[in-house]
């Protein structure tokens, strides 16, 4: 005890402390941010899809709806970490290296695509069906029924997704942090586990956790608002 308050009453301490986390942060902020609107533009197109070739619906395509849907599980059932690894070479052909915040990016975004795809296919099921054929009887075409009815009308199941989505990717930035990604990740394994500072874990933990629940909070608060029930 002594010793940690010691420690806590060191000026060098806190000199150290400011700063490391607000670079971690921040290259945790980059990384998710960067990656959930990368995994939402690839993301809700192949979702939207996946829902208009099904069976019965606007365009259906059972083989454009199962290829899609193998290739979605494909990537969905490799672990992050593994995929982390296995995309090293197109990462480094891709933007020059596979160490970094940035280099993360792109199999966070890889990881996190089709896992947004099913999230945006499980919210527009859930439009009445009643709904879209209304808008057919009008003469809608397949662009406007996407546009101004099955997008308008998941808009609260689709907040609720993004709050989720972003919740995962910034689990799998601390991940990538564990082989170079940088982040609060890089910070718990680099301070806290490789050189014993159980202080640098608890603050990093505490950090996610706060900002795991201000996402949470939000996306919760805009999908009640959003919601139409």
């Amino acid at each position: 005890m002594e010793g940690l308050l010691a420690m806590f009453s060191d000026p060098a301490y806190w000199e150290s402390l400011s700063r490391v986390i607000p670079e971690a942060l921040y290259e945790t902020l980059y990384m998710v941010i960067v990656s959930t609107i990368l995994a939402y533009v690839l993301g809700v197109p192949m979702g939207v899809l996946l829902v208009i070739t099904s069976e019965g619906h606007i365009i259906p395509n059972p083989w454009v709806e199962r290829i899609l849907g193998t290739i979605i599980n494909i990537f969905r059932s490799i672990p992050f970490i593994i995929l982390l690894v296995a995309l090293i070479p197109f990462t480094t052909m891709l933007v020059g290296t596979s160490i970094g915040t940035t280099a993360a990016i792109v199999p966070l975004v890889v990881s996190a695509a089709p896992f947004v795809a099913r999230l945006v296919e499980s919210s527009l099921r859930e439009v009445s069906s009643g709904v879209i054929e209304a808008a057919l009887s009008m003469g809608a075409s397949p662009w406007q029924i996407i546009y101004k009815v099955l997008l308008p009308e998941a808009k609260s199941p689709l907040i609720l997704g993004i709050a989720i989505t972003t919740i995962n990717i910034i689990a799998y930035t601390a991940m990538a942090g564990a082989v170079g990604g940088g982040g609060l990740g890089d910070v718990a394994i680099q301070y806290g586990y490789n050189r014993y500072r159980t202080d640098m874990m608890i603050i990093t933990v505490l950090i996610l956790v706060v900002i795991v629940q201000l996402i949470q909070w939000i996306g919760t608060t805009l999908a009640k608002k959003l919601s139409h029930r």
